[in-house]
């Protein structure tokens, strides 16, 4: 579990590396049902910095924990891109299509960890 806890903090500051803004983090451990432990949800002004949050992601994970991502999705338009850990997906948006699909609020008795943008 720590070694969750551990991707957990890394992916965050991979995202803030880019910039990424409005963090959450989705504890999902004790829901039924859940297909992972936790979701991480940020975004990104545009595709560009998408693809830049899911690079450096990517690389903060490898870099720090020899982790990959079992699978990436959604890198063609960078809209929203899916990155699965296992126990961990990460969701990067561009702001409408987060809103859009509003995954904060799919399950409502998740803890939700909002993270302080960085200015």
């Amino acid at each position: 579990m720590e070694q969750t806890t551990t991707l957990v903090d890394t992916i965050t500051r991979g995202i803030q590396e880019k910039k990424g803004a409005n963090i959450v983090i989705a504890d999902l451990k004790g829901i039924d049902g859940a297909i992972c432990n936790y979701f991480i949800i940020c975004q990104g002004s545009s595709p560009a910095q998408v693809e830049a949050i899911t690079e450096s992601i990517g690389d903060f994970a490898r870099k720090e924990l020899n982790e990959k991502p079992e699978r990436v999705a959604g890198l063609e338009n960078a809209q929203w891109v899916a990155m699965d850990y296992g126990d961990v997906l990460v969701h990067v948006f561009l702001p409408d299509v987060r809103e859009y699909y509003d995954l904060e609020h799919l399950w409502d008795d998740a803890e939700l960890t909002h993270i302080p943008n960085l200015d």
